[in-house]
């Protein structure tokens, strides 16, 4: 078999049962007296059971020696036999990242390179030497005595298939001699319950070296031994292990569907790239067709071109849906992170996810992931009291930590929010100014000030750098990604309260309906997910604050900016009394402006191609695109300008 083919489905697959070894331990952790306990063991022994096949299928030894290992200890803790404490958790949760990252190397062809040796002492600790009764010294010199003849046979830790083989074994000694009993038994064998130790019990007719000879022609056999009633007794080196079926596949209407029917197939994220990037050129070739169309004023030609653009709609709503996977394909990574960093800081964290079925791009849910993971780490690190603080405030020592997923038209919002100490507006204002970054004069941030100076590089209001935090590239590095993805961020905090990050992100990156706005001879897009409402610029709704403009709009007073100003182009000059200005009203989350521009031309689909804006240009463009006549057009950044 070429294990290549397969190498990333494996990899792929092990993450997904790796992820819930995870959950489920510290489901276990939590409450490993409670009613789903037993569950959760069951959770965790059949997802290291599947690993342990596949690694076995793939060849890969060492995965499959520590699944096994793992494995063991499950099986005692299934029958009761192992009390779940703290220290077994510490263990396991161990033995549950060894196994990630050995699944990782062994894909890349390096699985040498972790040694587990010391992981592997630790979890045989945690299981008895238990005499096996069958086979015990007075068995074997009984069995001798009436002059039968033990074999013990070991297989290779690394031999794949080893119940195969050892049924193969059985055959070919079965062949020269009449067995009488083995262990495991043959059933057991056939159930796969078989730790790599076969001991036989036969006549002693045949020669002793032509047993050994068909015992090692099996192949992966590392040791024959003839047991005599002077043989230490054979010492199992894991209890039996029992085969766990997988469960039917039910249909919707609750009917068990036929094996090889299943509904879901695996495809390659590059191959669904590939299809959303086609979809995006149908989509500019569409628009030139329809312009196109319409200048030619054939009637049949125009009916034609918009069935084909209802078609091309369809087909891109169909790949973009594709590409969508519920945020807890990333969101169940996340318990372990605060577990551990809680744990490093000795602190209480009650952590908790809401919204787990909102979906959004695979590739921008697995950009997003990390700048999440220092979101979480901050929350612990300088949000979260120590659990004798939060009480002599008056508050429970365990924190509160929450991750949410909300849709908010064609944008998902996440947020972090944790019942902490909040952040400390004087503090990053001290050490602002010890920093030289803002006037010594200042007394007070705002909500964006604040959000500016913790997204500067290397800025940190901690003390000490510690394993969590401490560097200063927490924040910076998820401001800089969601910036790079098209979203926004902001922060609310609340002293003594605690504090929220919201980042919002667009749902794709790949096709905008936009609003084309003309500024002079230049075409610019503006994404109608951030565009409220549109006005003419009369003079009569114009007002000046502090020397800003503002304009007047229902009820409501925002500050005027001007496109052109921010592009460099010079001032308005209408052609006539009647050529006025537009407002594009514009919006991201509770922050509102007016945009000034020339022109509206109509709205359009635009495909986003990313691009490398010049050195120390504007930063208020995130991509751009090409228009159905063909002309550039750049697309305006809406959360960069609010």
């Amino acid at each position: 078999m070429n294990t290549l083919e397969y190498a990333e489905l494996f990899l792929s697959e092990s993450r997904e049962h790796v992820t819930a070894v995870n959950q489920a331990l510290l489901e276990l952790e939590r409450d490993a007296e409670g009613p789903r306990a037993g569950a959760c063991v069951d959770e965790i022994f059949r997802a290291v059971h599947t690993i342990k096949g596949m690694a076995a299928t793939m060849g890969y030894a060492v995965v499959t020696e520590l699944s096994h290992e793992l494995e063991t200890v499950l099986d005692r803790a299934r029958r009761r036999e192992l009390t779940i404490d703290s220290t077994v958790i510490d263990i396991l949760l161990r033995a549950a990242d060894s196994l990630e990252r050995l699944v990782e190397l062994a894909v890349a062809g390096r699985e040498g390179e972790l040694d587990i040796a010391s992981l592997v002492a630790d979890l045989r600790s945690l299981r008895p030497m238990v005499e096996t009764a069958e086979w015990s010294i007075s068995g074997l010199a009984a069995a001798n005595a009436s002059g039968g003849l033990a074999v013990r046979v070991r297989l290779a830790s690394d031999a794949p298939l080893r119940s195969v083989r050892a049924m193969l074994i059985l055959k070919a000694v079965g062949k020269i001699a009449e067995i009488t009993s083995t262990l495991p038994s043959a059933a057991d064998l056939e159930a796969d319950r078989f730790d790599g130790v076969l001991t036989i019990q036969c006549t002693g007719d045949a020669p002793r070296a032509e047993i050994e000879r068909v015992v090692r022609a099996a192949g992966d056999v590392t040791t024959v031994e003839f047991l005599d009633a002077t043989t230490p007794a054979p010492q199992p080196s894991a209890p039996i292990i029992e085969r766990v079926e997988p469960a039917p596949v039910m249909d919707e209407g609750g009917v068990r569907v036929a094996a090889g029917r299943g509904r879901h197939v695996r495809i390659d994220v590059r191959r669904l790239d590939k299809l959303m990037n086609l979809a995006g050129e149908l989509i500019v070739a569409r628009g030139r067709l329809l312009q196109l169309a319409s200048d030619a004023g054939d009637h049949a030609l125009e009916e034609t071109v918009r069935l084909s653009s209802r078609l091309i709609t369809e087909l891109r709503d169909e790949i973009t849906a594709s590409r969508m996977v519920p945020v807890s394909n990333v969101f169940d990574r996340f318990p372990r992170v605060v577990r551990d960093a809680a744990r490093a800081l000795g602190k209480r964290v009650d952590f908790s996810i809401e919204g787990r079925d909102i979906e959004l791009d695979r590739s921008m849910l697995d950009d997003i992931a990390d700048s999440i993971v220092h979101l979480l780490r901050n929350a612990v690190d300088h949000g979260i009291e120590m659990p004798e603080q939060r009480v002599a405030a008056g508050k429970p020592a365990i924190g509160n930590l929450v991750l949410s997923a909300t849709r908010d038209r064609s944008a998902i919002v996440i947020r972090v929010t944790d019942d902490g100490r909040g952040i400390d507006r004087d503090r990053v204002l001290a050490r602002a100014k010890r920093d030289g970054i803002i006037d010594a004069s200042k007394s007070d941030l705002s909500e964006d000030e604040l959000l500016r100076l913790l997204a500067r590089p290397g800025f940190s209001t901690a003390e000490q750098v510690t394993e969590v935090s401490g560097r200063g590239v927490g924040v910076d590095a998820v401001y800089t990604r969601v910036r790079a993805l098209g979203g926004a961020m902001n922060i609310r905090s609340v002293p003594g309260q605690g504090a929220t990050m919201s980042i919002r992100l667009p749902l794709t990156l790949a096709v905008v309906r936009s609003l084309l706005a003309r500024v002079s001879d230049e075409m610019y897009a503006i994404p109608l997910a951030h565009v409220n409402e549109t006005i003419e610029l009369t003079p009569d709704i114009v007002r000046t604050v502090k020397g800003k403009e503002v304009v007047l709009a229902r009820d409501e007073v925002l500050p005027l900016i001007r496109l052109r100003r921010l592009v460099g182009l010079p001032h308005y000059a209408p052609a006539s009394a009647i050529d006025l200005e537009q407002v594009v009203i514009i919006d991201v989350g509770d922050r509102r402006a007016g945009l000034v521009i020339d022109e509206l031309t109509g709205q359009e689909e635009i495909v986003v191609k990313q691009f490398d804006a010049v050195r120390d240009g504007p930063p208020f463009f995130g991509g751009a695109t090409l228009l159905g006549d063909g002309r550039p057009c750049l697309i305006v950044d809406v959360s960069s300008l609010l």
